[in-house]
């Protein structure tokens, strides 16, 4: 076995779906982790992935060796915001699946740091080098890597006690009326589409704001700036669904009107924050946007506005100590 990686359940529910979105595959994949031994509930073997969890209860994961493939041919490339020994920032581009999974046909993230010759962490197993964080394949941005197991685990307990985070922008439809809002709502794997995740009582806790900062020159469309407090999947797009606000380009959760169209979903990581896992300095870097949001804004908006609303001081200051 290679790569352990343990998750806390925070609420009871069946084993398969709780680790299907954890880790980031279908729970068909996940039984067949089940069904290689390679899954462990507080230091047991399970053998069916059916089983109730409860809260509190410890599940270990130990990833296989990965069965010797021919290596994709990388065909991208990917801006590098900071490099050391310890760490890797980057700019995420969109159409890019961060890590192999059984359904990825193509080059991933991964491939690519693998390709570069980077050394990288092995907490999350092999397919998973360095991966910390993930962003969904058509959301562009900033990410950050770890080289070592110990920045791993440093940077993996900033997620959970929020010492890291991101702030995203996004071109929304209809425009949102309140200049802040904020959703608390659960959210679980839909029952009416694997493909999506729904607001849902028996859901995962999930907090986001959102920052209402440019509309469009139609009023049509409106920039908003995202903070999100959790980090469940898909949990800007559903949080954005449950008020009948979705993405412009997002396929999944919502039909773009035609004058609209967009080959990518228009949501983008801007900003990352993290405290440095060696150095213990407080860093924070922008991920440029790509040309296809910029060329969208600048069709769609008033430049001038969208330079003032854009500025990093600005969008922070935005969301206060309160939200």
């Amino acid at each position: 076995m290679n790569g352990k990686i343990s998750y806390v359940c925070e609420q009871a529910e069946r084993l398969d779906t709780f680790l299907a979105q954890e880790i980031g595959q279908t729970r068909s994949q996940v039984a067949q982790l089940i069904k290689q031994d390679c899954v462990f509930v507080d230091d047991k073997k399970v053998k069916r992935p059916g089983i109730k969890l409860k809260a509190a209860q410890i599940v270990r994961v130990e990833f296989p060796f990965p069965k010797k493939e021919p290596a994709l041919k990388v065909n991208f490339e990917v801006e590098v915001l900071y490099e050391d020994e310890h760490i890797l920032v980057i700019n995420k581009p969109s159409g890019v699946t961060v890590h192999p999974a059984p359904s990825v046909k193509e080059a991933t993230l991964v491939d690519w740091l693998k390709h570069k010759g980077m050394r990288l962490s092995t907490l999350s197993g092999e397919e998973r080098h360095g991966i910390v964080h993930r962003l969904d394949k058509g959301t562009s941005g900033a990410m950050v890597i770890a080289k070592t197991n110990e920045a791993h685990e440093l940077l993996s307990l900033q997620l959970q006690d929020k010492s890291m985070g991101r702030y995203y922008i996004a071109v929304v439809t209809p425009p949102i009326k309140d200049d802040i809002t904020i959703v608390e709502k659960n959210i679980g794997r839909s029952s009416s589409n694997r493909l999506k995740m729904a607001c849902t009582p028996s859901g995962k806790y999930a907090k986001t704001v959102f920052k209402t900062l440019a509309l469009s020159n139609d009023e049509h469309n409106q920039l908003v700036a995202c903070k999100l407090f959790t980090g469940r999947t898909h949990q800007i797009r559903v949080h954005l669904e449950s008020f009948n606000r979705h993405i412009i380009g997002d396929h999944i959760y919502a039909t773009t009107p035609k004058e609209d169209k967009s080959e990518r979903i228009l949501l983008h990581a801007y900003i990352i924050y993290f405290i440095h896992p060696t150095t213990k300095e407080k860093l924070l870097f922008v991920a440029n946007l790509d040309d296809e949001i910029k060329n969208y804004i600048a069709n769609k908006f008033n430049t001038e506005q969208i330079n003032e609303v854009m500025d990093t001081s600005y969008l922070i200051h935005s969301f206060t100590a309160n939200y």
